[in-house]
């Protein structure tokens, strides 16, 4: 038996798509015999007819892998899009950078290790881009012997 234009019908009538709309096996020769709207609005009514639950997509595997990523897996190169700087930016990393240097060398001045000419000549060097680091900072301080010499 088919139901074919039943089905177009029902799916019109439901509004949803042909594959969702559900025929009561035992109805089906009652449901073939429709073949206007208003008999299939009153199947409808009656049960023979219905439109079935939307199969949406499952989160689950989704839940799984936003748990891994929250506790910092699935990180890898591979997965990494963007360019070289696009995490973090290569002012931002400067910033970071020069900061550090800058807090320790006005610690150093501070606690009286460094005299302030040595200070300015330290600031403009590393605003020149000389040190790398913090410890590229501090090694070219015990190189060049710049410390304050103590009397006593």
């Amino acid at each position: 038996m088919n139901l074919r234009s039943q089905r177009k019908l029902a799916a019109n009538v439901l509004g949803c798509g042909v594959h969702r709309v559900w025929i009561d096996p035992e109805k089906a020769g009652e449901v073939s015999m429709a073949i206007t709207r208003k008999e299939i609005r009153k199947l409808v009514h009656e049960k023979a007819i219905k439109a079935l639950p939307e199969n949406s997509q499952s989160r689950g595997r989704a839940r799984v892998l936003a748990e891994k990523k929250k506790k910092g897996r699935r990180i890898g190169e591979g997965s990494k899009k963007g360019k070289k700087y696009s995490v973090v930016s290569r002012k931002t990393r400067w910033m970071n950078r020069i900061r550090a240097q800058r807090r320790r060398l006005m610690d150093l001045r501070e606690r009286r290790i460094i005299t302030v000419s040595t200070y300015r000549t330290l600031y403009r060097k590393a605003k020149g881009g000389e040190f790398r680091s913090i410890a590229e900072l501090e090694r070219y301080i015990n190189d060049n012997n710049l410390r304050r010499r103590t009397f006593g």
